[in-house]
């Protein structure tokens, strides 16, 4: 009987957790598409110059830093139900207001508030994920949660593009307004349906039945009782007082800094393959190709190293495939095939980077320790989202090249592959029993 009811289990989990948080990343990620899109026109007509643009475009993630871990302590106190629904709408509101900047300074400022807005959104997922699975299914479950960010990506590239085109002039406003306003209305909608249908943990899921319940629970709670017995981490001071913590931080800065260098220029990276500048559609269509293949890769990833228990050179390797994408960008130069392919690789290698790097800290964070510890990481490493837009936008100004932006981007790449390769205390104990694991 054991066996059936694990199984029915971890098909409930599967089919009511993650499709509902991977709609909800969807969402969230649609604001740092269209952002890139927008770029394609509003950054002349508001007067912004690429080093203004990634100035602006990265002040997001200092409100994000800023207010990161205050808020994801605030959900662990208050429940993700209450919590996430706050973010989500608060963040809609903000992101439709955009269209209606109308220079520099309010740009700069609707992207910090967006920033502070959307504090505590993925440390707080991936938090609440650690609620429903057990240490030895969490890379797979975090793995199919971040998928939707590519998915997004793909998805909104062409609907971006599409409304760039073809809602210019309507109404009297531009179509970067438009994309700006219809992208952030599913937000508040989808935070609405959060309250609603978001239960807090696996205790008040309606959908679990007794039985059903009990197990979920108990097998969170062998995790955190192993955790224990290792002399793992629980407390708010053991996070910042963890080496760990800090090396994994300057780890996903060094990823999130290629990430978002990546991911803000990449509609103008294509379009000056040879586009037609004002067919923001075509432009639209071919970003789904690297992004469509790494949201398949990271799924793929994350489910390989579930099944090997290895995170390290998984989580590693994923840095260092991006790593040769961006050197064959700039040796490829504007060959339209060559610069897709390393396009590609670069996405792919950094999507399944993170969908294994967030298996490391929590393999020895608990309780108020991951609450805190995993907000640190994640904000202090979202201040690469300034320092890599910021950066190819500053070189794009003084060099009117992007080449030395990626050879920059290539080594910080590696940085972080060899912290990963050299940390140790992050991956399952050999010696233990999958039901013993602390995480993963």
């Amino acid at each position: 009987m054991q066996p059936e009811l694990e199984s029915r289990v971890a098909r409930k989990l599967m089919l009511r957790i993650i499709p509902f948080v991977m709609l909800l990343y969807f969402v969230s990620f649609l604001d740092r598409v269209n952002v890139g899109f927008a770029a394609m026109t509003m950054n002349k007509a508001i007067g912004l110059s690429p080093t203004a643009f990634g100035f602006g475009g990265g002040l997001f993630f200092i409100g994000y830093f800023l207010f990161e871990v205050p808020s994801n302590l605030i959900l662990h106190r208050v429940g993700a139900r209450i919590w996430i629904a706050r973010v989500m709408v608060t963040w809609g509101i903000v992101s439709a207001a955009s269209a209606f900047v109308t220079g520099p300074t309010s740009f700069y400022g609707l992207r910090f508030v967006l920033g502070v807005a959307e504090a505590g959104f993925f440390p707080g997922i991936i938090l609440y994920l650690s609620l429903w699975f057990p240490g030895k299914q969490r890379a797979a479950a975090a793995a199919w949660f971040m998928a939707a960010a590519p998915i997004s990506t793909a998805i909104g590239s062409p609907i971006s593009g599409a409304i760039m085109q073809f809602m210019d002039g309507t109404g009297g406003m531009r179509g970067w307004q438009w994309l700006f306003l219809l992208e952030g209305v599913p937000s508040v909608l989808v935070g609405l349906l959060v309250f609603v249908l978001l239960p807090n943990g696996p205790k008040t899921a309606k959908w679990l039945t007794q039985p059903e319940r009990d197990l979920v629970v108990r097998r969170v709670e062998e995790d955190h009782a192993a955790q224990k017995d290792l002399g793992q981490k629980h407390s708010l001071a053991d996070a910042f007082k963890d080496g760990r913590v800090w090396a994994l931080s300057i780890v996903y800065f060094c990823g999130v800094v290629c990430f978002y260098a990546v991911n803000f220029w990449m509609p103008t990276i294509i379009q000056e393959l040879g586009v037609d500048k004002k067919d923001f559609l075509k432009v639209g269509l071919l970003s789904m190709i690297p992004w469509g293949a790494a949201a398949i890769a990271m799924v793929v990833w994350g489910d390989h190293s579930d099944k090997t228990g290895e995170r390290r050179w998984h989580s590693a390797g994923g840095l260092l495939l991006a790593l040769a994408g961006m050197l064959l960008l700039v040796a490829v130069g504007k060959s339209p095939v060559s610069a897709m392919l390393a396009l590609t690789m670069i996405t792919v290698g950094l999507l399944s980077w993170v969908a294994t790097f967030w298996s490391l800290p929590t393999a020895f964070l608990s309780g108020t320790a991951a609450a805190a510890g995993i907000a640190w990481i994640n904000s202090v490493g979202n201040l690469g989202g300034y320092a890599g837009p910021m950066a190819i936008g500053w070189v794009r100004d003084q060099l009117h090249s992007t080449d030395v932006a990626f050879y920059s981007l290539a080594a910080i790449a590696l940085l972080g592959a060899l912290i990963i390769l050299f940390l140790r205390g992050t991956e399952r104990r050999a010696a233990l029993t999958p039901a013993q694991a602390p995480g993963t």
